[in-house]
């Protein structure tokens, strides 16, 4: 599954031994563009900590996997990031409309339609 939006927290990270060793589990809460935006957190675990680093405000679309689990009666979901793609802050504005549902302004091509080779 993938998701887009900016990150608007940066939550502590936590880590352990357990029974394969070492791990590291850091969690970030990311807002979405649409009309009523969502927030979500999720996080990057061990070795992806370092692979994809982010910060407050970073654009990014985020893919992952969901995974439940039980425990003394009670269950917790897990959305666990495998990849997170930046998005670049510099981007066109069409682009930019277009992650927020907004239509750009219409922009007439250089030269008008004088001498067109098209049938129409």
């Amino acid at each position: 599954m993938e998701i887009s939006g900016k990150i608007i927290a940066v939550l502590p990270m936590t880590q352990g031994e357990g029974r394969n060793g070492k791990w590291r589990s850091q969690d970030y809460v990311l807002e979405t563009y649409d009309q009523y935006p969502r927030k979500v957190c999720f996080n990057l675990f061990n070795d992806r900590i370092d692979q994809f680093p982010m910060s407050i405000g970073d654009d990014v679309e985020v893919s992952f996997d969901i995974n439940s689990r039980e425990y003394n009666g009670r269950w917790y979901t897990d959305i666990r990031a495998w990849k997170v793609v930046k998005k670049d802050q510099n981007q066109p504005a069409a682009a930019a409309a277009a992650m927020t549902g907004q239509v750009p302004p219409f922009e007439p091509a250089a030269g008008g339609d004088e001498g067109s080779d098209l049938p129409f």
